[in-house]
C-alpha cells in the first residue's frame, strides 16, 4: 500500500506515461501504421498487469480520477497497435455522465401493528435491521411470506415486501441470489433473517449505509438493481408473527442530486468484407475494480490484478494481434467497460451509444478473471458463461479454444458481467473466465504476485485463433431455442 506521497507520485506518473504515448481525451486520431504480428509474451501481459493492478493507480475504483488513468493507458496501447478509435469526438473514450443519487440519513422500516393498526414500529438501519441493497430511497408494499423450501413454493405477488424463506444446502443459490429472482418476478423488495455470515458483515453494511445506484444522464433505461434488507432474529420473528398483507414501507431522505462520470474506451478493426464489414466482434473486459476501501492486513488498495486487469490485458493482447497483418473480413471491435463493479454503466452506456448498430454485433465475448486456473476444469482450459444458451462455445471450440461449461453454475456468473447487458438486447454475448472462487475475489491481495503468468499467457494465446476465424467466417452464432434471457 503506497503513502500519500507515493501516490501523488505515481498519479503524476501515470499521466505522464499517457501523454508521453500522445493521446488526448476527444482528439481526433490517425491510424499508425499496422505493427508485424507478434505472438504473445509473458513480458506484454505482465507489463500491462504493473500498471493496471499497481497501487500507483489506488485499484482504479468506478467513476474514479483512478478509472480515467486506466481509461488512457488503455486508449494509448490501441493507437500504438493501430486500432481505429470509435469513441467519442473521434478519440477512444466515451464520456458517460451519471446522477448520483445520496441518502441524507439511513433508512428506517415502518409498518403498523394493533387491531386498529394504530401502534406504529420504526426500524433504523444498523440497529434491527441493515439494508443491503436499496434501488429506489422510498418503497412499500403488502407483505407476503414465501418460503422458498416447499415443493411448490408460492408466486410473487407484484408489488410485495416478500418475507423469504430461502433454500439452503448444497446446490442451493446464494440467499441475495434467491432475492434477486424474486425481485426480478415483480417483488416491490426482499426481507431475509440474518444468516451467521450476515451477521458476521453486519458492523459493515451498517457503516457504509446502502448507496442508491446512479442513472445515466439522459437514458430512460434502468439498471439492474433491486431492493433487500437483513432483519436481526428478533425482527425477524416479529415480522414472522405479522398477518400477510401487512403494509410496509421502506423510506429515507435524499441529499440533493450530483453529477459524476465514467469511462469507457473503444477501438475497431474495420473489417475489410464489402459484405461482413457491415458485422461486427465485440470483444470487451472492465477496466475498474473496488479502488481504496475498508484496510486488510493494512492494505486498503484493491489491486484487482485478476479482477478485471486480467482481462483487460487479454482484449489488448487480442487488439494488438487482430490489427496486425490481414484485416478480418468482419470489424472487431475492442470496448473496455468503466463502473462493471458498481452498477454495469459502461456497459449500459455503450448499449444505447454503440459505434454500429446492436443488431449488427453477431457476437461478444467478455474477458473476466483469466489470470489464474481454475482446478474445477482441466489444465488449460477456459470456461464460457451461458455455455449451454447457444452455440457459440461448442463452434469455438471446433476452431481450437479450449472452453467448457460453467463449472460453477450455482454462481450465476453469465448475469454477472457486462456480458448479460448485450445478451438482454439479443446480442449472443458471454464471459470468457477461469475464476476458481479464489478468497482474494474483492479484496486487497487480488495483486500481480498472484496471477499464475504461463496459464494466463497460454490462456490469451488459445483464443487468437478462434477469434480470428469469427471475425473472418460468416458464421451467425444463435441462442437456442427457449435459452435467450
Amino acid at each position: 500500500m503506497l503513502n500519500p506521497s507515493r501516490r501523488a507520485h505515481g498519479a503524476l506518473l501515470c499521466t505522464a506515461l499517457a501523454l508521453a504515448a500522445g493521446w488526448s481525451i476527444g482528439a481526433q486520431a490517425q491510424a499508425a501504421p499496422r505493427p508485424r504480428a507478434a505472438a504473445v509474451r509473458e513480458r506484454y501481459v505482465r507489463a500491462h498487469l504493473e500498471f493496471l493492478a499497481a497501487d500507483a493507480l489506488r485499484g482504479r475504483g468506478s467513476g474514479t480520477h483512478d478509472e480515467l488513468l486506466a481509461a488512457t493507458y488503455i486508449a494509448a496501447q490501441l493507437r500504438q497497435y493501430g486500432v481505429e478509435p470509435a469513441g467519442d469526438q473521434g478519440g477512444y473514450v466515451q464520456t458517460v455522465e451519471l446522477l448520483r443519487r445520496e441518502l441524507a440519513a439511513p433508512p428506517e422500516l415502518v409498518f403498523r401493528t394493533g387491531a386498529t393498526g394504530a401502534e406504529e414500529t420504526q426500524w433504523l438501519h444498523g440497529k434491527e435491521m441493515v439494508v443491503v441493497s436499496m434501488a429506489v430511497n422510498r418503497i412499500s408494499g403488502p407483505l407476503q411470506k414465501i418460503d422458498a423450501t416447499a415443493a411448490s413454493p408460492d408466486s410473487v405477488q407484484r408489488g410485495a415486501m416478500v418475507f423469504l424463506k430461502p433454500r439452503t444446502g448444497a446446490g442451493a443459490p446464494s440467499i441475495f441470489g434467491q432475492a434477486i429472482a424474486l425481485v426480478k418476478e415483480g417483488a416491490a423488495a426482499v426481507l431475509l433473517a440474518e444468516t451467521p455470515r450476515i451477521r458476521s458483515n453486519w458492523e459493515r453494511f451498517a457503516g457504509q449505509g446502502p448507496e442508491l445506484p446512479a442513472q445515466i444522464k439522459g437514458s430512460t433505461r434502468a439498471g439492474i438493481s433491486w431492493t433487500g434488507v437483513a432483519l436481526s432474529t428478533e425482527a425477524a420473528s416479529a415480522v414472522g408473527s405479522l398477518p400477510p398483507g401487512t403494509e410496509i414501507r421502506l423510506e429515507a431522505p435524499l441529499k440533493p442530486q450530483q453529477s459524476a462520470y465514467t469511462w469507457n474506451v473503444v477501438g475497431r478493426v474495420q473489417g475489410s468484407d464489402p459484405q461482413l464489414k457491415q458485422e461486427a466482434i465485440l470483444l470487451s473486459a472492465h477496466l475498474d475494480h473496488m479502488g481504496e476501501g475498508k484496510p486488510v492486513n493494512g492494505d486498503s488498495i484493491y489491486n484487482g490484478a485478476d479482477d478485471d486487469a486480467s482481462g483487460v490485458a487479454a482484449v489488448l493482447e487480442l487488439a494488438r494481434t487482430l490489427s496486425s497483418g490481414p484485416r478480418p473480413r468482419r470489424t472487431v471491435i475492442f470496448a473496455f467497460f468503466g463502473s462493471e463493479e458498481s452498477g454495469g454503466f459502461g456497459s449500459r452506456y455503450f448499449r444505447e451509444h454503440p459505434p454500429l448498430p446492436l443488431a449488427q454485433v453477431v457476437a461478444n465475448l467478455q474477458f473476466e478473471m483469466i489470470g489464474r486456473p481454475d482446478a474445477k476444469v482441466p489444465p488449460r482450459t477456459l470456461w464460457l458463461t451461458g455455455h449451454e444458451r447457444s452455440d457459440l462455445g461448442p463452434h469455438l471450440a471446433a476452431h481450437g479454444a479450449r472452453l467448457v461449461a460453467d463449472p460453477h453454475p450455482d454462481q450465476d456468473f453469465f448475469r454477472r458481467s457486462d456480458n448479460y447487458v448485450l445478451a438482454k438486447e439479443g446480442v449472443v454475448a458471454h464471459t470468457v473466465s477461469s475464476y476458481g472462487l479464489h478468497p482474494q475475489y474483492h479484496q486487497p491481495d487480488d495483486e500481480i504476485e498472484l496471477i499464475d503468468f504461463a496459464h494466463f499467457t497460454d490462456a490469451i494465446t488459445s483464443m487468437i485463433a478462434p477469434v480470428r476465424w469469427l471475425a473472418n467466417s460468416d458464421f451467425k452464432p444463435a441462442w437456442k431455442p427457449g435459452m435467450k434471457p
